[in-house]
C-alpha cells in the first residue's frame, strides 16, 4: 500500500458548464436523549448567529415529537430512513474541501451546525463525516496506481469523534489506476468499524494510459462495483457488524456503466450520490439523469459545494427532488 502521511497535492483542474460537472465541496447522537440535546445547542447557535431565519431550534423541537428510529447499536451506526448530512474533504487539507478547513473538534461543531439546518423536514437527522481516503494523483507515485492512500491512524481521530458524538463516517477512494475492491482491502480495518462506510468515487478510476484529472472522467462496471459490494459485506458477516452504506458517485452517465445491474445486499446499502456542480438548474438535470436508471433498491444522495454552486442550494432546494435525497454532502 503505497501510503503517505503528507497533505495532498491540490485539486486537478475542475469542469463544470453545460451539463457537465466535476465535483467539488445533521442532529441524533448516540442516545436519542444527547442528540436532541446537542442538535437544540446547535439550532440555538444558528438562530444567534441569523435570527431572522427560522429558527433551526424551533425546527428541531417540532423535529423531535416525530417518532424517532429505533436508537443504533453502536453510535453513528448506520439507521435505514435517517438523513445523513456531511462534511467532505481530507484532513489537514483546505483545498480538497470543508471537512479539512479547520481542527476535529471544531469539525464536528461545524458538522452539527449544518445538520441543525435540515431538521424539520420530516425525517431524523445525523451528521456525518465524509472523508477522502485515497486521493488521485497526476503521478504513478511508488506504485504505480496513480493514487495517494494514507495510513489509517491519519483518519483515527475523526473515527473517535464521530464515534462519541454519534456521528457516521464515509470513506471515500480515488483509486487511479486501481480496482475500486482493491483499494477497498488496503483499508479494511476502517471497514471494520461499526460506524464507517465506503464511497466509490469513479471520476477518478481510470485505465491506462489515462492518468487521472487533467479534464478526463473516470468510469466503473456494475462487475467491479459489486464484486467491492460482496468484499464489504464479507467483513460485515465475519465481525457482525451493523449494516454499512456504499456511495457511488455520479455527475454524467459515462461514469457507471451497466449501471442498473448493481444489487446491493442485506448488509451492504447502495445509494447514489449526484455530486455535480453549477446553478440549481444544472445540479437538478444532472439529478433528473442519474434517478433515470437508479438500480433496484438503491437510495440517492446529492452534494452542495460552497464555492462553486452558484449559489449553494438551500435546505428546502436540496430536499425537494424526487426522489428525495437520504444523503447530503458539502464540499
Amino acid at each position: 500500500m503505497g501510503q503517505s502521511d503528507s497533505a495532498p497535492p491540490p485539486d486537478p483542474p475542475s469542469r463544470s458548464g453545460s451539463g457537465r460537472f466535476s465535483r467539488r465541496r445533521l442532529v441524533w447522537g448516540g442516545a436519542a436523549s444527547v442528540a436532541v440535546a446537542a442538535g437544540l445547542a446547535a439550532g440555538r447557535a444558528l438562530d444567534a448567529l441569523a435570527p431572522g431565519l427560522d429558527g433551526p431550534a424551533r425546527a428541531l423541537e417540532r423535529a423531535t415529537r416525530l417518532d424517532p428510529p429505533a436508537v443504533p447499536p453502536v453510535p453513528g451506526a448506520y439507521v435505514e430512513g435517517v438523513l445523513y448530512v456531511a462534511l467532505y474533504g481530507h484532513p489537514g487539507s483546505s483545498q480538497l474541501g470543508a471537512l479539512g478547513e479547520q481542527s476535529v473538534a471544531a469539525t464536528v461543531d461545524r458538522a452539527r451546525l449544518m445538520a441543525s439546518t435540515y431538521v424539520g423536514f420530516g425525517r431524523p437527522v445525523v451528521p456525518a463525516f465524509e472523508i477522502l481516503a485515497s486521493v488521485a494523483s497526476a503521478f504513478p507515485g511508488a506504485d504505480g496506481d496513480y493514487s495517494n492512500e494514507f495510513n489509517v491512524d491519519k483518519f483515527r481521530p475523526y473515527l473517535d469523534a464521530a464515534r462519541a458524538n454519534g456521528f457516521h463516517c464515509v470513506f471515500d477512494l480515488q483509486p487511479g489506476r486501481s480496482r475500486f475492491p482493491d483499494q477497498a482491502r488496503e483499508y479494511e480495518e476502517l471497514w471494520r468499524y461499526p460506524h464507517a462506510s465506503i464511497a466509490l468515487d469513479p471520476e477518478w478510476r481510470v485505465e491506462a494510459p489515462a492518468r487521472p484529472g487533467g479534464g478526463r472522467i473516470g468510469t466503473v462496471d456494475a462487475s467491479e462495483v459489486n464484486e467491492t459490494i460482496d468484499y464489504i459485506d464479507s467483513i460485515v458477516r465475519a465481525h457482525g457488524l451493523p449494516r454499512k452504506l456504499l456511495v457511488l458517485h455520479q455527475f454524467t452517465p459515462s461514469m457507471i456503466t451497466n449501471k442498473q445491474l448493481i444489487r446491493g445486499t442485506a448488509n451492504v446499502q447502495v445509494m447514489l450520490h449526484m455530486d455535480g456542480f453549477g446553478s440549481l438548474t444544472l445540479k437538478r438535470g444532472s439529478y433528473g439523469r442519474m434517478v433515470a436508471d437508479l438500480p433496484p433498491g438503491a437510495l440517492t444522495g446529492w452534494k452542495n459545494f460552497f464555492d462553486e454552486d452558484r449559489p449553494t442550494p438551500t435546505p428546502a432546494q436540496t430536499l425537494a427532488n424526487d426522489p428525495v435525497p437520504m444523503y447530503v454532502s458539502f464540499q
